[in-house]
């Protein structure tokens, strides 16, 4: 078993099952591309009936001990989190890490490593956009930014909607900021084997976030769910907001083939915006093994 970094709620007067306790292990606060303050993100969840909350902003820390007074206060479990971007095959996914110790230097230093050059990327996403008549960009993506070393693709998107250009941020991902619009620019983040090295010495456990967001062949995801396994990654998200039921049904399979414990999380981002609201996705399957039951929390 994997000692993590938990903080426990009060004591519960039901029995412990794992598939039913209302467990949200991804979401984001404004301190990475969030709307919420982590206070805000804390409340939400507690509101929302969410028993064990982690926070996992994008290669930053800096939310993680305020959310997780907040639950405290509340009452609700918490995990730190982190979910950490990594560059696989020319692709960007996303690694969240739970459980780990948020003062750890080696973690600490490779996320702010991760974190530099977004603000070159930023410039290029700018200028990309005014190339296609939207001028101003990186002034009104900055609007939108609550930590100026994190800002991304969703700053811009929502300046995009404010100045009418789209009705919502998915549709402006889809005219602008996806592979071959005028507003995507790669970056080349972590590797696999740090990002997962990261978390591990940590004290944390490593997830593949969203594992259906992932333009992959399959002979692709085989490589890469074996590279992350190999590397000691422990977990799959089967269950969160961008996944249809048929990417839940792969992950369900991945988790079995390659023998990883399963995890849930929103993904939330900010209301409004975001496909699911913390804590409201369904249960896991009984075919996967929950993440969180080797932690006996409950």
């Amino acid at each position: 078993m994997t000692a993590i970094r938990l903080s426990h709620p009060p004591q519960r007067h039901t029995p412990f099952d794992p598939y039913r306790i209302n467990v949200d292990l991804h979401c984001h606060s404004n301190v990475s591309d969030g709307v919420h303050t982590p206070e805000d993100i804390a409340e939400r969840a507690h509101a929302n009936g969410v028993e064990w909350l982690a926070l996992t902003d994008h290669d930053e820390l800096g939310g993680v001990a305020r959310a997780g007074k907040r639950a405290a206060e509340l009452g609700m479990g918490f995990i730190h989190g982190v979910e950490v971007s990594v560059t696989w095959a020319g692709e960007t996914v996303h690694i969240v890490g739970l459980g780990v110790d948020i003062e750890n230097a080696a973690l600490v230093d490779g996320l702010a490593r991760t974190r530099g050059g977004r603000a070159g990327r930023a410039q290029e996403m700018a200028d990309g956009l005014a190339a296609v008549g939207i001028p101003g960009a990186l002034e009104g993506a900055m609007k939108y930014v609550g930590n100026p070393s994190l800002i991304s693709r969703s700053h811009f998107a929502r300046w995009l909607v404010e100045i009418g250009r789209c009705d919502d941020v998915r549709e402006v991902f889809g005219s602008y900021l996806v592979e071959g619009k005028p507003g995507y620019v790669p970056h080349r983040w972590a590797r696999l084997p740090e990002a997962i090295g990261w978390i591990r010495g940590a004290g944390g456990v490593a997830v593949i976030a969203h594992p259906g967001r992932y333009r992959f062949t399959d002979l692709e995801r085989h490589a890469f769910i074996t590279e992350f396994r190999d590397c000691g990654g422990e977990g799959i998200e089967v269950l969160c907001a961008s996944h249809t039921p048929d990417d839940a049904r792969r992950a369900v399979l991945a988790a079995r083939e390659f023998n990883l414990k399963a995890s849930r999380g929103s993904d939330f981002h900010g209301a409004g915006e975001s496909r699911v609201e913390l804590g409201k996705l369904g249960p896991l399957p009984d075919s996967v093994e929950p993440i969180w039951a080797q932690w006996g929390i409950g």
